[in-house]
């Protein structure tokens, strides 16, 4: 019989119950409830599920209630949430970015290592990679290009588009390199509405070249007006180019993808296979969690980096 683990989300957000519904479907879990910074959202989005509403000053005592959290709240409060979370014995799935700085990304990876816990990021089309085959191709890519834009939205404005779109590529281009990232250029843009606020660019193109050659470029809006998200892979025997959204690619290497691939359950989910998966690594079944803290931490990096050379070139 699996371990029946006690669950929790902490964010009473979209994404937060997106999380919410992947608790209520999964089995072995006991999902305790929501904590929210202000009591009466985590009530309202808790009620429909029957569930125990956390808020304020209760985050000790959620945690104290629970074996597993997501972390669905703002990005800028990822890190402090997940740490008091690793200190007190539960096991973390973050949604992305893991965090907004180098040092908070670091010190969680530190602490769930030191503390024996797991701990995840909510990097799922990696999952849709591996429907497709293409974490089996024998070949490293030569180059890729990537696009992911999105029209304008009042979501995730606490971050730069980098952080909250481009991440995803940078993601799924660092597991294909299978290296870090060398050299990069950056060019931005930033919405001008009147009233407008968000942290950082809203539009960003970045030329990133890796370790072992590999060179790609990146293109993110959040200010677009048609959605997009097409990657192209070029290998030395043939190249790759998918749509994302339409969920279908055009292959001319002589390696066997699979055409079939958004069929596939775990295409089908993204988000529940990257949820499953987590709660089987907690309970020792899996090895690792869809994307590992350390990984998440590895493209938090590359898009810090992004972020710092296009804010140098705001200032000059």
């Amino acid at each position: 019989m699996a371990k029946v683990l006690r669950v929790g989300v902490a964010g009473a957000g979209v994404f937060g119950g997106y999380h919410t519904n992947k608790y209520k479907q999964a089995a072995d879990v006991d999902f305790v409830g929501i904590y929210d910074l202000e009591k009466s959202r985590a009530e309202a989005a808790a009620a429909p599920h029957g569930v125990k509403a956390f808020g304020g000053d209760e985050l000790a005592d959620f945690l104290a209630a629970i074996d597993t959290v997501t972390i669905a709240t703002p990005a800028f409060a990822h890190a402090a949430v997940a740490l008091k979370a690793l200190e007190a014995g539960v096991h973390v799935y973050s949604e992305k970015p893991l965090a907004i700085t180098t040092e908070d990304g670091e010190a969680m990876v530190d602490r769930a290592k030191a503390k024996g816990l797991i701990l995840a990021c909510g990097h799922q089309e990696r999952a849709v990679f591996e429907a497709m085959g293409l974490y089996d191709v024998p070949e490293r890519p030569l180059l890729l290009e990537a696009v992911r834009n999105g029209t304008a939205s009042t979501r995730n404005l606490d971050v730069s588009v980098v952080l909250d779109l481009m991440i995803h590529d940078l993601d799924l281009a660092l597991t294909l390199a299978g290296v870090e990232a060398g050299g990069l250029k950056t060019s931005a843009k930033y919405r001008t509405d009147e009233g407008y606020k968000a942290v950082g660019a809203d539009e960003v193109k970045a030329s990133v070249e890796f370790e072992n050659g590999m060179r790609a470029t990146f293109a993110a809006s959040r200010m677009a007006e048609a959605r997009e998200r097409t990657m192209r892979i070029v290998y030395p025997s043939g190249e790759v180019v998918i749509d994302l959204l339409n969920r279908k690619f055009e292959n001319t290497t002589p390696f066997n993808l699979n055409s079939d691939f958004a069929e596939a359950d775990i295409a089908k989910d993204p988000l529940g296979t990257s949820v499953f998966r987590f709660l089987d690594t907690v309970r020792g079944v899996r090895q690792r969690p869809l994307c590992a803290g350390d990984e998440a931490l590895k493209a938090l990096r590359l898009a810090l980096a992004i972020d710092a050379d296009v804010a140098e070139d705001q200032e000059s």
